[in-house]
């Protein structure tokens, strides 16, 4: 763990406890181990202290539960004491694979539901907590961010309205536009971005890949995953491209307007390898159609990072663009749900971010300062070098 003699000499601000929502048990489950086991390492400890009461422990998940009535209500139920404690709320709206039963049919739970139960859990809180903050890998509502005419403005109204119940912090990944958090500017509001895990992922994988100007280029799919892409072609010391989508401002069709073409900007990228970084895969269409668009451009290998992979309408069309080589990888975190047969592909990578998670958990939780956190730069240039000197292991442990 990074600057783990920080928390050595900072006190905690509360008892750390963890609620992990239904909708993300196994990534909380995987959270928990690490953070059980960053505090058996900690030297030093005063453990007769009243200030390191708990600090040490097993566990840190909290015994809750949100139930259903046959009518479809719900609640939440805490079944331990929360008081004086600093409680960090995992919670995955994008889960679509949790059931409920309602009037004898079988309902499956939306964004709009687990965003309800985080607030059930929230109010059975009671304002007892020390310290409220939620993890919200995808920030729900994200993509409706701002309004364009007579729209609702459902991102900025959810974390208003959680600010008001009590929440001190928001943690998220990636948010389609950070700037929501101007909704409560006097809250914690962190957006973090998995580039190291990223590229760890694939190196983990890739053992042939030559990460310098003439072989690598990275691109964004969009204006919008612009800054995230020149960050990224920055540390690794490469180029940068990029798509425009060229829409038709004529036709609305599912409440946006289609996509006629996808532009290219940028150098040339005969032979390179190219790296596609974006914030999420929902239907896959548009990253597909560029990623087309560049094997068509003669780009010798082309892998796809993004954050979260939705996969909306299913698998089958990245299995028929994978057999037609349009891509050769495909790597997303496991910050939101993961449909059973993803991990069954030969094209598809998994970038962990539970201990990632862990240590940003621990780091709030003491009140230290997050730039390691924010700015992995260092550690994406170590594991460069590593895998450049061909020191790297196989598979890559963490």
């Amino acid at each position: 763990m990074p600057n783990l003699h920080e928390l050595e000499a900072a006190i905690p601000v509360a008892p750390l406890k963890l609620v992990v929502m239904d909708s993300a048990v196994r990534l909380g489950n995987s959270i928990n181990n690490y953070l059980v086991n960053f505090r058996r390492d900690v030297k030093n400890i005063a453990k007769n202290d009243p200030a390191f009461e708990g600090y040490v422990s097993d566990n840190y998940i909290l015994d809750t539960a949100c139930y259903r009535f046959g009518s479809g209500e719900g609640k939440a139920v805490i079944s331990e004491s929360v008081r004086g404690k600093d409680l960090f709320i995992l919670v995955d709206v994008c889960n679509h694979s949790i059931s409920y039963t309602m009037n004898g049919y079988t309902n499956y739970k939306s964004p709009d539901d687990h965003y309800q139960d985080l607030k059930r859990i929230i109010s059975a809180v009671n304002g007892k907590a020390h310290r409220i903050n939620v993890i919200m890998p995808f920030l729900y509502e994200g993509r409706q961010h701002k309004r364009n005419g007579r729209e609702s403005l459902d991102c900025a109204y959810a974390i208003e309205e959680l600010s008001n119940m009590g929440v001190s912090n928001f943690i998220t990944f990636d948010a389609h536009d950070p700037r929501v958090q101007n909704a409560e500017p006097l809250r914690g509001f962190d957006n973090f971005i998995p580039p190291y895990q990223f590229i760890r992922a694939l190196l983990g994988t890739e053992e042939g890949l030559l990460i310098d100007k003439d072989h690598l280029i990275v691109i964004s799919p969009d204006e919008g995953a612009l800054d995230r892409a020149v960050y990224f072609a920055n540390v690794l010391g490469v180029d940068t491209g990029m798509f425009y989508k060229r829409r038709d401002y004529s036709t609305i069709v599912n409440g946006k307007n289609p996509i006629v073409a996808h532009e290219f900007l940028g150098d040339n990228i005969d032979g390179k390898d190219v790296i596609i970084i974006d914030d999420m895969i929902s239907s896959g269409g548009s990253m597909l159609d560029t990623a087309k668009q560049l094997k068509a451009m003669n780009a010798k290998h082309v892998y796809i990072c993004c954050t979260f992979g939705l996969f909306t309408d299913g698998l089958e069309r990245f299995d028929e663009a994978y057999e037609k080589c349009y891509f050769d990888k495909v790597v997303t975190t496991n910050l939101t749900y993961q449909l059973p047969e993803l991990k069954s592909r030969p094209y598809y990578v998994e970038a962990d971010m539970s201990k990632f998670l862990a240590s940003i958990i621990d780091f709030m939780n003491h009140d230290s300062s997050m730039s390691n956190v924010y700015t992995p730069t260092e550690k994406i240039h170590e594991i460069l070098a590593k895998y450049n000197n061909r020191e790297m292991e196989y598979p890559i442990s963490e």
